[in-house]
């Protein structure tokens, strides 16, 4: 039987994905690949300009405080434990709802554009630790603590729900009028890979 004839380059010639010396350069992989590179290549640096910079716009009023995503996410958590513990010592169910509902009007306002997603999707889970942390504190000392938490809990979670959808609403109809849906777009590209 006769040998096999090797699929390959003819011998003395590269195969077809090296570019020869005498191939033109103007091909469209080598245009987008020349195009590649001097993205990546670094740049030289800018003289330092003699104007001053100007300085960005805030979304939020000058002078007040801004928080980040986590501030504000504890400061719900605060004000709800503050409210279920005065509504337990006052007997006044309403004030968890009430604190749940300003904090989130404040920390809408507040916290730092580039922080609203995080923020957007948090108040309920932040109302949620701080009943769970309030009625552990309130159950300790009872002989049934796990049957004095759970009675607790949902009685707490039945008399505050309206309190948390107008809450938790505010919070995302302020955010999107603060910058919202261009979080969304960034995190959409990020996770697509185009940026």
């Amino acid at each position: 039987m006769p040998p096999r004839r090797k699929e390959g380059p003819e011998p003395g010639r590269a195969p077809y994905f090296v570019r020869s010396e005498g191939r033109e350069t103007n091909t469209a992989v080598a245009q987008k690949t020349q195009r590649r590179s001097d993205r990546t290549a670094p740049r030289p640096a800018r003289p330092a300009s003699p104007r001053p910079e100007k300085a960005r716009p805030t979304s939020t009023p000058a002078g007040l405080p801004r928080l980040t995503g986590r501030g504000g996410i504890l400061l719900i958590v605060l004000f709800s434990f503050t409210g279920t513990m005065i509504a337990h010592a006052a007997s006044w169910p309403a004030a968890p709802g009430i604190a749940f509902t300003a904090a989130c009007l404040m920390t809408a306002v507040l916290v730092r554009p580039p922080d609203l997603l995080s923020l957007s999707v948090s108040p309920p889970i932040a109302f949620f630790v701080s009943a769970v942390s309030a009625e552990c504190l309130l159950a300790l000392g009872n002989e049934g603590f796990t049957r004095v938490l759970v009675l607790g809990l949902a009685s707490r979670l039945a008399e505050v729900a309206p309190w948390l959808f107008l809450g938790t609403a505010l919070v995302l109809v302020i955010a999107v009028f603060r910058g919202l849906p261009g979080n969304l777009r960034e995190l959409g590209d990020e996770l697509n890979g185009r940026r």
